[in-house]
């Protein structure tokens, strides 16, 4: 049963078509969360749909040591949109596998064990990227975690300079953090921690598990604060919606990166849509529009909110509202009195991760009844 590991909503859903989910009742709700932002290109997407279905007449699976031209023209498309010099990747199931594989490829390629991650952190549940997670909520109860990992104050330059030393192997950190409450990282924190690294031979690890494929305004945020990281990791969005992750990495990683597999890696059924996927979001310039519609839907907020909010902030459709009273309650009025599907991010802020596909016309809506919903909080 779900309720093993979820905490079940109380809508049932049926079937969804682009920004639409629709339940077993047949109320139709906008999805503005995007299900954690692993749907960019909308449901049911076309191109999407239409590649998963030939690739599983043709060939559902074959394990990664048989070459298949679908995975390697995914290998190829993925080194394509990453930034430059991420030319190589490894493929699993995940965001927490890619963040898993990032932690691994950095100790074995430096020969240290040190990790510094960021506090208010979210890297994922297996017990590596756990490790690397920071809220008690998270880790309670699931200890001992994997050893050697450290916690550095987000966006305090001077803390980070002072903990990278000659025994880190790596610094992991979310250009956004998005389970900690949509917190963008000023490019200054960032170009510091390619600084530090650099100067100490460690590795620079970004989690674009929930900011990647577009959703800042860029395809990756990482080229939006230009910074380049030398491992890059993205899940959610990377096959829209099914079970993918990337970790992208540089030379240096790659020629001493230890050795590592995964039974699933680049299953060809989901390399398809992983395909199809990333050739859309570039094809149809969704970045640019994700930035256009972020704007837009930060700049109403603020305006609709005003004071009675304590912040509208994030990048292009990454968007967080932190309110004064609790966040699930204003989650639970927008998805019950105006069938709107948002996120939680902590107790007080409210996120949003839409389609990138998303209308300005939807966008207005969700405008116009949050500012309903909070006016009545």
């Amino acid at each position: 049963m779900s309720e093993f590991v979820f905490s079940p909503k109380p809508i049932r859903i049926e079937s969804g078509d682009g920004t639409t989910l629709t339940a077993d009742s047949g109320t139709e709700y906008l999805d503005m969360g995007a299900s954690y932002a692993c749907t960019p290109l909308g449901h049911a997407h076309p191109a999407v749909v239409e590649a998963i279905s030939d690739q599983a007449a043709t060939l559902t699976y074959v394990q990664g040591s048989y070459p298949v031209d679908v995975r390697d023209d995914l290998y190829e498309l993925v080194t394509e949109v990453t930034p430059d010099p991420l030319d190589h990747a490894w493929l699993s199931n995940s965001g927490t596998e890619a963040n898993e594989a990032a932690i691994k490829f950095a100790r074995h390629a430096t020969g240290r064990s040190k990790i510094l991650a960021m506090k208010n952190a979210f890297h994922g549940r297996t017990l590596g990227s756990l490790a690397a997670t920071w809220k008690p909520k998270y880790r309670d109860g699931f200890e001992p975690l994997a050893g050697g990992f450290d916690f550095v104050t987000y966006e305090d330059e001077s803390e980070l300079r002072a903990a990278v030393d000659e025994d880190t192997a790596a610094v992991i950190i979310e250009p956004i953090q998005g389970e900690g409450g949509i917190n963008p990282a000023d490019p200054g924190f960032l170009e510091a921690a390619r600084e530090a690294t650099d100067e100490a031979g460690a590795a620079l690890i970004f989690d674009e598990i929930q900011t990647g494929v577009g959703r800042t305004g860029q395809m990756w945020a990482a080229e939006k604060a230009g910074v380049t990281p030398d491992i890059l990791t993205a899940a959610k969005g990377i096959a829209n919606g099914l079970p993918m992750g990337v970790t992208a990495v540089r030379e240096w990683i790659a020629e001493d990166a230890g050795n590592h597999g995964s039974t699933f890696s680049g299953g060809p059924t989901i390399a398809a849509a992983g395909t199809a996927t990333l050739e859309t979001v570039r094809d149809e310039e969704l970045p640019a529009h994700a930035g256009e519609l972020g704007d837009r839907f930060q700049t109403a907020l603020r305006e609709e909110l005003g004071d009675a909010v304590r912040e509208v902030r994030g990048e292009g459709l990454m968007v967080g509202v932190e309110v004064k009273r609790g966040a699930n309650r204003v989650v639970r009025d927008l998805a019950l009195e105006h069938q709107i599907l948002a996120l939680p991010a902590g107790r007080t802020v409210v996120r949003f991760l839409p389609p990138l596909v998303v209308s300005a016309a939807e966008i207005d809506r969700t405008v116009e009844a949050m500012g309903d919903v909070i006016d009545t909080q």
